[in-house]
């Protein structure tokens, strides 16, 4: 299964969540930058307000694209451990780059925000959107800290992402919709014939058109 672009599979996930639709407490949170862009998708289709959900992931020393962690908006920080012992990094290494990445939240919080103060999740649906995983370190990160929010539920929406970590995160969330689960994973991008990047613009300009 291949998604055209980001579009596209916002509105097929927003199909597997037609459940939801119209429902009043349903809050929907992207994870930018890609993943706005199809969390965008979901919450028109279902008539909820939607918002960004920031977690950055931790990248290997040399090799910044392999998580070997995330850390999310309020702190918390997420390591597997094992990745973080074979690639060998230092705990000054992970700390140094969680800080570095906790600022990148704030830069990121500020400018997509601006002056809007962020959804209230307590006792609402949550359905959290992402592009696509490969580890899932930086969804589970997410879903950990909104979990500290009590949410009355909370979804994990993916169009794409490997089984073993969805079964890691049907651990976490109170429900997984994922709608691929390919054999073979190599990258998010391998499942999209269209998967460019998605700038702060983009994401300032979706957020502001589903305020509501």
């Amino acid at each position: 299964m291949h998604f055209r672009d980001r579009r596209e599979a916002g509105m097929l996930l927003a199909r597997a969540l037609a459940d939801l639709r119209e429902a009043k407490d349903v809050v929907v949170l992207g994870i930018p930058r890609g993943g706005v862009v199809v969390a965008y998708e979901v919450a028109t289709a279902l008539g909820a307000p939607l918002d960004v959900y920031i977690t950055r992931k931790i990248g290997a020393p040399f090799n910044s694209e392999l998580a070997i962690g995330a850390v999310a908006s309020d702190g918390t920080l997420v390591l597997d451990d094992d990745l973080v012992a074979r690639v060998r990094a230092s705990a000054d290494y992970v700390q140094s780059e969680t800080e570095r990445q906790r600022r990148e939240i704030e830069r990121r919080i500020k400018a997509y925000r601006g002056a809007s103060s962020a959804l209230q999740l307590k006792d609402r649906t949550v359905i959290l959107v992402d592009d696509g995983v490969a580890t899932g370190a930086t969804v589970l990160a997410s879903v950990r800290a909104i979990k500290q929010q009590e949410p009355k539920e909370l979804i994990v929406a993916i169009p794409v992402g490997p089984a073993d970590t969805m079964h890691a995160l049907e651990q976490e969330a109170d429900r997984v919709v994922c709608l691929h689960t390919p054999e073979v994973f190599w990258a998010v991008g391998a499942f999209y014939e269209v998967f460019d990047q998605t700038s702060d613009e983009e994401v300032i300009r979706l957020l502001q058109a589903r305020q509501i």
